[in-house]
């Protein structure tokens, strides 16, 4: 792997992290709760009542929400950043290419 390639997906992937503490955690959260009570409505009858199973399924999906929020800020931003890492590191070849090539002209 190229270093600016390296580097990117290193920062990249600390950005997500954060991006997802300050944006995703709650949302997550929230999303993985609805659809918990809409899957939990389905099964067990519309009006949900508190029951164990019912606790454990809106449980349950909130921490896929929060799971999956988390993997999209991350992987998303890595992938980002190690695509401008290569972008960079395609420059740098190209820029160095030419200076050879004028070199030996």
């Amino acid at each position: 792997m190229k270093t600016a390639a390296k580097r990117g997906l290193y920062i990249g992937t600390g950005t997500g992290l954060v991006l997802f503490c300050v944006a995703g955690l709650l949302p997550g959260s929230f999303l993985g709760g609805v659809a918990g009570l809409k899957i939990t409505g389905a099964l067990l009858g519309t009006p949900v009542g508190a029951t164990m199973l019912s606790r454990v399924l809106v449980g349950v999906s909130m921490l896929l929400g929060v799971g999956m929020a988390a993997v999209i800020c991350t992987m998303g931003s890595a992938v980002g950043g190690w695509l401008l890492g290569r972008a960079v590191d395609a420059i740098r070849f190209r820029v160095v290419v030419r200076r050879e090539a004028a070199e030996r002209a």
